[in-house]
């Protein structure tokens, strides 16, 4: 299996050029659905250990659906298929430059949600154009073991939030293991709540005066984005609109818990709600053919 691996903001993203499953045609939002429903070994030995590693998300390239497209790919960690990834397409973009694929400029990639934009800047910078983001719930409260009631915003950026401003907790490097713990107990609770988010996001003030603010972000295996989280940022730019705290083409930055960061503005959508710009990096870390040896006893990865 010929992949290339980039980190976006320092998360990792694996781009699976060959040797992937067959998913068939047809609507990408089925093929990925294939993918999660047939394909569960595939997955793990890719996006796991010991091939893969913590926080890795994995990028499928297919087939898409529009011509128009430089290029279709399905989005998925060691948990869970993904219908949108923004670190991810940056990622993906960067790859495609190296690849020789695309060159810097304007571009579309097909995804299970639709369409994204991308401007490719240069080797390194990509503006990503998000299908349209909105908010779904405002102020759901739930109660936390350990943590009491936390409320918070449910809201949709190609996956699905439970936002959290302001965190429960400090969002500080120091905290991040103490976060992780809190953010697997609000999604638990959230989903007692009947709303099946798959991140929770806890939003801190900012720490310089250029900044608009720190944010940890739990994705579905568990493990916390080490970017600010394009499709995150893209709900949270959703639910700043609706309560007209961010004016219409205000370009801010949110920064990641380790610091990395992205330049965030948005445009009204089709149908009430915002269509998000997300600028970031992302820098290609090395190309290889991966191996999977009959004799080997963790060839499908390490069971969580």
């Amino acid at each position: 299996m010929h992949v290339i691996d980039s980190h976006t903001g320092g998360e990792p993203t694996r781009v699976i050029l060959s040797g992937g499953p067959d998913l068939g045609s047809g609507p990408l939002a089925d093929r990925a659905r294939r993918l999660a429903e047939d394909h569960a070994d595939f997955i793990r030995a890719v996006a796991a250990e010991p091939r893969g590693q913590v926080a890795m998300v994995c990028a499928l390239l297919v087939e898409p659906v529009d011509p128009g497209c430089a290029a279709g790919v399905i989005y998925f960690d060691a948990a869970e298929v993904l219908g949108m990834c923004g670190h991810g397409t940056i990622g993906l973009a960067v790859t495609l430059v190296h690849m020789g694929r695309i060159a810097p400029g304007t571009h579309r990639i097909d995804t299970p949600v639709g369409p994204v934009g991308v401007v490719l800047h240069d080797a390194h910078t990509v503006t990503v154009t998000n299908v349209e983001s909105r908010r779904i719930t405002a102020g759901l409260t739930v109660d936390v073991p350990g943590l009491g009631p936390v409320t918070g915003d449910v809201a949709y950026g190609g996956n699905l939030f439970f936002i959290v401003d302001p965190s429960p907790l400090p969002v500080d490097p120091a905290n991040i293991r103490a976060l992780t713990d809190a953010g697997i107990a609000v999604r638990a609770a959230v989903h007692a709540a009947g709303s099946p988010v798959d991140h929770v996001i806890f939003h801190g003030p900012a720490v310089s005066e250029t900044d608009h603010g720190r944010s940890f972000v739990l994705c579905p295996d568990d493990a916390y984005d080490r970017s600010p989280c394009g499709t995150g940022c893209s709900a949270r730019l959703a639910c700043l609109a609706a309560d007209g705290k961010l004016a219409e083409g205000t370009e801010i930055v949110q920064h990641s818990i380790i610091g990395s960061s992205y330049r965030l503005s948005w445009r009204p959508g089709p149908t009430g709600g915002v269509i998000p710009s997300i600028t970031g990096q992302a820098h290609v870390m090395a190309e290889a053919t991966l191996i999977f040896d009959p004799a080997d006893p963790f060839r499908d990865g390490i069971p969580a």
